[in-house]
């Protein structure tokens, strides 16, 4: 099973969007600093996540909380 996530950092709020078997991994792999890309906005939590039938539609869903409409989609789940 594959699954579509959304990360929120503490730090800076920022958002990151990602797909993963295993989410709860993931994210100790995200805020042990193993992702250089966001490595200095750590930590995070996990905001949304999503099950998804497959690799692909994961991929698919992933694109869509990327686009404009996704992340306003993504907005309701943001803590204040």
């Amino acid at each position: 099973m594959w699954y579509v996530y959304a990360l929120q950092s503490i730090k800076d709020k920022h958002l990151y969007i990602g797909i993963s078997e295993n989410t709860n991994e993931r994210l100790k792999q995200h805020n042990s600093g193993m992702t250089r890309s966001i490595k200095h906005r750590r930590p995070f939590v996990i905001i949304y996540q999503e099950k998804c039938k497959s690799r692909i539609d994961a991929r698919k869903r992933e694109k869509y909380l990327k686009s404009g409409i996704g992340r306003e989609f993504l907005k309701k789940y943001m803590p204040p």
